[in-house]
């Protein structure tokens, strides 16, 4: 897989050790680690702006650590979804919850789709790297057990008429930041055999999809959004229909799919436009932005700041492997800042740093289907 970095005359040696270092401030380092080690030989990501654990940053630092050959962090994590998150009764039976405390307690009983999704693809990977055993860790086993409640569970986490994933099982509308294409070409491959065909649907789908969900002049997108791709305004308080926090990473994931399966000329535009918008802006000047560029004003007038600018800066890096060669120069400043900037620090660390980590893999040509 391509390594972007040494595009730009960082070399090898250093890009190496960079990735390595990132995964030891996030999995290891005292003062600015979010994993921790957890009851009966399991472990965690803690959102440290919330103090709970997520199927979402459960599934994304078991992609970490597969992706980096890390398979006891990996099998820790794994147990501990498998014992607290996974649910076994209930009308939700079969999903993860999305919520739990440290020690294990629910604080949800409902998931989150792009956990499962998120899931499947570290599981599916774990068995081609180290091959699957048996119980939890017949790790392709788990991987199509859990495609396949999402498909056939009765409340489903997509829509089979379009092909759509949904905010929550169930639900009327989309979270545009879920649509991993990417992944959708390997479930076609990889899934139960008679759901192979919707995946690919489900990959062509969420590449339509986004080219509606994404501003043609800022290449902006909505937290939540319609199956038309307009902002949802029915939804969670607000309708979340502005470009905040989940957002960001629908950029990184177009910046990806265009990494794993080639060019796309409608991918490269919605890049050109975010990666252009955001060249020249500090990440400490990042706001939270209407659809048109616009910052969204707080009651008192003042423009509302990025709760999550590393975050911001790093889907950017990412975004930027979809860019055409007219958008260069733009990917270029977005590409030398990111090197230069360090992971974040405080309380707000866990989300900003996880995707700071995928950017990293991505453009140093680790985040790969091997």
């Amino acid at each position: 897989m391509k390594n972007t970095f040494l595009d730009y005359g960082y070399k090898a040696s250093e890009i190496e050790k960079r990735v390595l270092d990132t995964f030891t401030e996030i999995f290891e380092t005292s003062w600015s680690r979010f994993y921790f080690n957890g009851i009966n030989d399991t472990g965690y990501f803690m959102d440290t702006g919330n103090c709970d654990a997520r199927t979402e940053g459960m599934s994304y630092g078991m992609l970490m650590c597969v992706l980096l050959d890390k398979k006891e962090y990996f099998d820790r994590m794994w147990k501990f979804a498998i014992d607290f998150m996974y649910m076994e009764e209930g009308k939700m039976a079969g999903y993860f919850a999305w919520s739990v405390a440290p020690d294990g307690r629910k604080n949800a009983y409902g998931p989150a789709p792009d956990g499962e999704e998120f899931f499947a693809m570290a599981l599916f990977l774990a068995d081609r790297r180290w091959g699957s055993s048996e119980g939890i860790y017949d790790y392709a086993g788990w991987a199509r057990k859990i495609l396949r409640t999402c498909l056939h569970h009765e409340i489903p986490m997509w829509n089979k008429n379009n092909g759509y994933i949904l905010f929550v099982p169930g639900c009327p509308f989309s979270d545009p930041s879920y649509h991993l294409m990417h992944f959708y070409h390997y479930f076609a491959l990889w899934a139960d055999e008679e759901d192979r065909p919707f995946w690919k649907k489900a990959e062509a789908a969420s590449r339509e999809y986004l080219k509606k969900a994404c501003d043609e002049k800022t290449g902006m997108n909505a937290e939540y959004a319609d199956f038309d791709g307009k902002p949802n305004k029915k939804g969670p308080p607000d309708g979340h229909g502005d470009f905040y926090s989940d957002a960001y990473r629908t950029g990184a994931n177009i910046g990806l799919d265009v990494l794993w399966n080639g060019s796309d000329e409608g991918f490269s535009k919605i890049a050109d436009a975010l990666v252009t918008f955001f060249a020249d802006i500090p990440t400490d000047q990042f706001k939270k932005y209407h659809l048109d560029g616009t910052p969204v004003l707080l009651e008192d007038g003042t423009e509302e700041k990025a709760l999550h600018p590393v975050g911001l800066l790093a889907t950017l890096a990412q975004t930027s492997l979809a860019c055409s060669q007219k958008a260069e120069a733009a990917k270029e400043k977005i590409i030398r800042r990111f090197w230069e900037t360090p992971l974040r620090q405080g309380e707000r660390r866990y989300y900003d740093n996880c995707l700071y980590m995928f950017a990293m893999l991505a453009l140093s040509g680790k985040y790969c289907v091997e």
